[in-house]
């Protein structure tokens, strides 16, 4: 194989091409991993000027993978192959990461079932020709009038009574 003589014969070297086949990555992917440093940088290169890749690089593309499909950043990512990189099983980082990610992952839960909850009571009591005057004001009264929220954040506002009578709604718990 023409370019590989400065490699041992035990080595094997992959292009990037070969990389991104067998990994199923870009190869644009594959040189932005390189760049921000969650690759190491290609030490060789073939006589055509060919990145070439060590075969560990697809385990480490594959631990990317999984770690992205948890809900990790590139970021966090970094910080764990880090501490695999000084010699060390990161075990311990990656279990902090994913629990902070399943609280994440929890409290958003929690908005979405609030969420639901305000538009089951917007839908309930939605009516397909509002009062005239109400048109005039609002640009759609059905979602402006029951339930209005300014700050979804704030855990005050209420969802809309099943209720026909909505004149005494203003939208926020005392």
């Amino acid at each position: 194989m023409k370019g590989l003589e400065c490699c041992a014969p035990a080595e094997k070297l992959l292009k990037i091409g070969e990389v991104a086949a067998q990994s199923k990555l870009p190869i644009k992917t594959i040189r932005y991993y390189e760049e921000i440093g969650l690759l190491a940088p290609t030490v060789k290169r073939s006589s055509a000027g060919y990145r070439l890749f060590q075969e560990s690089t697809l385990n480490r593309l594959a631990f990317i993978k999984r770690s992205q499909s948890l809900g990790l950043s590139l970021t966090e990512v970094q910080e764990i192959l880090q501490v695999h990189d000084q010699g060390q099983l990161p075990c311990g980082e990656m279990k902090q990461h994913l629990e902070t990610k399943l609280e994440e992952i929890n409290q958003q839960i929690e908005a979405l079932k609030t969420l639901k909850e305000e538009l089951q009571g917007i839908l309930s009591g939605w009516q397909e020709m509002p009062e005239l005057d109400r048109i005039r004001q609002t640009i759609c009264p059905n979602i402006q009038t029951i339930g209005q929220v300014s700050d979804r954040t704030s855990p005050h506002w209420v969802i809309a009574p099943k209720s026909s009578d909505r004149s005494d709604l203003t939208g926020y718990t005392s």
